[in-house]
């Protein structure tokens, strides 16, 4: 092959690379799902803090963002490969699983959800897709619902599914997606999979160094913490709030992952006249 054919062949698998990344981060990576507007009760609060918080309609990501969309945020975005990232950024276990900086590998399947991401790197693939992550709020109100209700509270099926994956180890490699089964608002993987990053993570921050601040709540602090809790016997949402306050936002871990949020359009808020 002379070096013009050569030339001519690299130049159009970048351009092909290049389309596929384009329309990749220029749209909708994964379908998102409408979720109506409602009330998220806090499962901690002090007693400054409201009740309950109003949450907007909004859309979600019908399933957690995977390898393979990852795959494409990293080559359109190099900064973010695994051998470049900075530290400040993710910390040494940022996609150590995968077997390069372009190659997820066996231990990542493409459409398992993405692992060992940082806040950081979370909310940087969320703004290339046009997206953002969602606030807590808004996640444990998606969360909510069951697999045929809306609020899932009593949802036998889902509680099992979702203890019996807390009981279970963090398996080596994760579980395509699309074996996840919908909720009531079409969502997948909510329960079951992976933890989930939230854009507002650390505002409950509460640790053993905080003992000696004297501007917060004693009752926020060991089991004094459950007795202003809303709901005591909800073990999964206590440890969703503990893996929340535990972080920082360049920590990664072998089964935390995350998915984007999007405003709903006006036509999705309106009232109705």
């Amino acid at each position: 092959m002379s070096l013009r054919s050569l030339a001519a062949c690299c130049c159009l698998a970048a351009l092909a690379v290049s389309s596929v990344v384009a329309v990749l981060g220029a749209g909708d990576v994964a379908a998102m799902r409408p979720i109506p507007a409602g009330t998220y009760v806090p499962l901690l609060r002090t007693t400054a803090d409201a009740a309950q918080v109003a949450v907007a309609a909004f859309l979600l990501d019908e399933r957690p963002v995977t390898n393979a969309d990852y795959l494409a945020f990293v080559m359109a975005n190099p900064s973010w490969q695994r051998s470049r990232v900075s530290r400040l950024f993710a910390d040494s276990s940022y996609l150590e699983h995968w077997a390069g900086d372009l190659e997820p590998g066996a231990k990542a399947s493409s459409a398992a959800p993405v692992v060992r991401v940082s806040w950081f790197a979370a909310r940087a693939y969320a703004r290339w897709a046009g997206k953002r992550l969602p606030t807590t709020a808004e996640w444990e109100l998606a969360a909510a619902a069951g697999y045929t209700r809306a609020d899932g509270r009593n949802d036998e099926a889902l509680r099992r599914d979702l203890y019996a994956w807390l009981a279970r180890p963090v398996p080596a490699v994760q579980a395509d997606v699309s074996v996840a089964r919908p909720d009531f608002h079409g969502v997948r993987g909510l329960h079951g999979f992976v933890w989930e990053w939230v854009d507002d993570f650390n505002t409950a921050l509460v640790t053993g160094e905080s003992r000696g601040d004297t501007g917060l709540e004693r009752d926020l602090f060991c089991g004094a913490g459950a007795v202003g809790a809303k709901e005591t016997t909800d073990y999964a949402a206590f440890m969703r709030s503990a893996l929340r306050s535990s972080l920082q936002a360049n920590n990664t871990t072998t089964a935390l992952g995350f998915r984007c949020a999007r405003d709903a359009a006006p036509a999705l808020t309106a009232s109705t006249p």
